[in-house]
């Protein structure tokens, strides 16, 4: 009898313990001006062996800030599966003038972004889980929960896409031309725009960059607002990537939704121009537009 409660008990709890949250709260620094948090994250991560490739405080979200860095196993992953799998080379670091930090679920992310090849390569994603608690802490998970065998597939609910639906943006001509197209519209700022960071693998013929918002009627700063989604702050910057000679960058309704999963219908509709104002900034940034 007591084996057979136990089963039950198990079958009970099994739902909750292949649930997966997007965020992971990391330990908090000393308050103070964002910059100053951020230096203080940035050294933490340093010396746990990260490389840093940006940072940036979202416009119209006070008090909030971005670092982004790099890992070498998981950057070696993505050149060996490569395709799409580069949007996954930032790992975004969000901090708060409070002193909060947070940060994006290894496991989370990467199983939404490597999709079939996740389990031949997770060994990476768990390396890198250490690391980052070692750096900087690993504490709640927070923001949502979402079975850890659906993110593969991961959509937020029917008619609304998938990783790889209605993301194309421009074709260049050649993977060069691409980069360059987008090099070009980030540095004058095309769209309202800003570059946070890049990660380019030449050879690979893959890049992404992460991309800053600032449109005052249509940025980061209006929509995650409305959302109330400043504690999730660990869900920017927005990407834009060239595989080969194609740009590409998530459509909203992937890309927030899986940022943003606990979100109901009632959020999603204070935001429903949101998606194309993005794919709209990104196409200007691809110069489709």
């Amino acid at each position: 009898m007591k084996k057979v409660l136990m089963a039950f008990a198990m079958l009970a709890w099994a739902p909750f313990a292949l649930a997966l949250t997007p965020y992971i709260k990391a330990d908090s620094v000393t308050a103070g001006d964002v910059n100053a948090v951020m230096a203080q994250v940035e050294k933490k991560l340093q010396a746990g062996g990260f490389t840093v490739v940006g940072k940036y405080q979202p416009q119209g979200i006070a008090g909030n800030g971005v670092v982004i860095v790099t890992d070498k196993a998981i950057l070696d992953t993505i050149a060996k599966i490569g395709g799409d799998t580069i949007v996954g080379a930032g790992i975004r670091v969000g901090v708060k003038a409070d002193g909060t930090v947070s940060y994006m679920n290894p496991e989370y992310w990467y199983r939404a972004y490597f999709r079939s090849n996740y389990d031949a390569n997770e060994a990476a994603v768990k390396g890198l889980e250490a690391r980052l608690k070692t750096a900087i802490g690993a504490g709640a998970a927070f923001g949502g929960d979402v079975k850890a065998d659906g993110l593969a597939k991961y959509h937020y609910m029917f008619g609304m896409e998938y990783f790889e639906d209605n993301r194309d943006l421009a074709t260049a001509g050649s993977f060069e031309k691409a980069v360059e197209i987008v090099h070009a519209n980030l540095a004058k700022g095309a769209g309202s725009t800003a570059k946070v960071y890049e990660v380019v693998m030449a050879d690979k013929k893959i890049a992404v960059f992460g991309v800053a918002m600032n449109d005052p009627k249509t940025g980061e700063g209006v929509w995650v607002n409305k959302i109330d989604g400043a504690e999730h702050i660990a869900a920017l910057p927005y990407e834009i990537f060239v595989v080969g000679d194609k740009i590409m960058g998530f459509f909203g309704r992937y890309r927030i939704a899986l940022s943003y999963p606990a979100l109901k219908m009632t959020s999603f509709g204070k935001i429903m121009a949101t998606p194309g104002a993005i794919r709209s900034t990104l196409k200007t940034v691809a110069g489709a537009e």
